[in-house]
């Protein structure tokens, strides 16, 4: 059974059922004109959280051995990010850089978090997460129940990233079980099914 953190802020709860370390498999399955390239990966993913309204991302995933084979996994992609809930940051929130947020930091109680539930009986949520490839990417979306809906508001890169345009992500909780789903718009194509995967909490 799942229990939330130690001084986990108010803001969190409603992402709190993403803590912890997930790991599993996936299926990349993405078709570039004539060609598709169908591959098993595993996946270890760390949501962790630090005192502050917002949940610390980290994915490794890397190739599974060819059937087969006895080749060793091959380290495939990493990410990094941010998530929380989606807010104007007032005097309380620290930043920018370091300054200090002046007075009490916003939305302490569930009372206050509860203002922040949007028409649909969600909460709104931004995801930031960069690539070592020069990619960075702003996802808006919304978190209801154990379900996350993201779509890509901004992607960033630099000169020499390969094409990325655009994003869509889904995660939700079933059977105790990560699922999500991620399709994108990269190498000249348009948005298009990328990769999914099955992940459990690790012990």
């Amino acid at each position: 059974m799942f229990e939330l953190p130690a001084h986990l802020p108010s803001e969190l709860v409603p992402l709190s059922w993403l803590i912890g370390v997930w790991e599993g498999s996936g299926v990349l399955d993405y078709t570039i004109g004539d060609e598709s390239v169908t591959r098993e990966f595993g996946q270890r993913i760390s949501f962790s959280h630090d005192g502050l309204p917002h949940l610390n991302y980290n994915s490794y995933t890397w190739l599974e051995p060819a059937p087969g084979t006895t080749d060793e996994p091959t380290p495939l992609v990493t990410e990094t990010g941010y998530w929380r809930l989606h807010r104007s940051q007032g005097e309380g929130d620290p930043g920018p850089g370091l300054i200090p947020g002046l007075g009490d930091r916003p939305y302490a109680s569930a009372e206050e978090v509860e203002t922040l539930r949007n028409p649909d009986g969600g909460f709104d949520i931004e995801v930031t997460l960069v690539h070592p490839g020069g990619v960075a990417e702003l996802y808006l979306g919304q978190v209801k129940g154990a379900r996350i809906d993201l779509v890509t508001d901004a992607v960033l890169h630099t000169s020499g990233a390969k094409p990325y345009t655009a994003a869509t992500r889904l995660y939700g909780l079933v059977e105790k079980h990560l699922l999500w789903a991620w399709d994108i718009a990269a190498l000249g194509q348009d948005l298009r099914t990328h990769a999914s995967g099955r992940l459990a909490r690790a012990e």
